[in-house]
């Protein structure tokens, strides 16, 4: 049987949007969205928030472990991989979900998808992500038309953008520093869900949604 572990890096220095991560959004702090999200999922065995203060444990629910990370993790220069590295040399399992608070309206239901399409071997890896069907440029040229045929939006070919959940088998990363392998699984996502918040304007955005919600 697979172990499962999720973890959910988390800073308190934003550069952006300064104090983001728990900034409070609806009435409660962003980073307990996640937290509350991930406690509900039913097939991972153990969660860790890494966060270099250890006052994050005052947002965390009892079910989340807190693993303390050095300072120089906190640093605008450390990529995510360094992060990933860090943490799976500390704890040891089979597969890996990565999440962030940044990504407040994701679902139990998503993530308990992403993570069985792995678990079950049909997979490598899986990650959220938001479908596009809309006209698209890149590099000065169309991606998913041409000129001599243009189609109706609904006919586009689809484009993905990656949201921050990712799972993936330990080796994946391990032996090609990867987080998504050769066999991923996108599981397709809505509007809302997909907003990941980097800046005050994806904040405002947050804050819009949540509106909605409630009319």
């Amino acid at each position: 049987m697979s172990k499962v572990i999720g973890f959910i890096p988390i800073k308190f220095n934003n550069q952006r949007l300064p104090g983001k991560n728990i900034k409070n959004l609806g009435g409660k702090p962003l980073c307990t969205y996640v937290f509350e999200t991930v406690s509900q999922v039913k097939n991972i065995d153990e969660i860790y928030v890494i966060c270099s203060d250890p006052t994050i444990q005052e947002y965390m629910p009892k079910k989340l472990h807190f693993l303390q990370r050095p300072k120089e993790l906190d640093a605008d220069t450390v990529q995510s991989k360094q992060i990933i590295e860090w943490f799976l040399s500390r704890v040891k399992g089979d597969i890996y979900a990565l999440m962030h608070v940044t990504q407040p309206f994701i679902t139990p239901e998503t993530i308990e998808t992403a993570v069985s399409r792995v678990k079950d071997g049909s997979h490598d890896s899986a990650f959220a992500a938001r479908e596009v069907k809309e006209f698209a440029w890149y590099c000065g040229k169309p991606i998913n038309y041409s000129f001599e045929n243009v189609v109706r939006t609904q006919e586009l070919e689809a484009l993905y953008i990656e949201s921050e959940l990712y799972v993936f088998e330990k080796d994946v990363f391990t032996t090609y520093g990867r987080r998504i392998g050769f066999s991923p699984y996108i599981h397709p996502i809505g509007w809302k869900e997909g907003i990941c918040i980097d800046d005050l304007q994806d904040f405002e955005m947050a804050q819009a949604a949540l509106r909605l919600s409630e009319e």
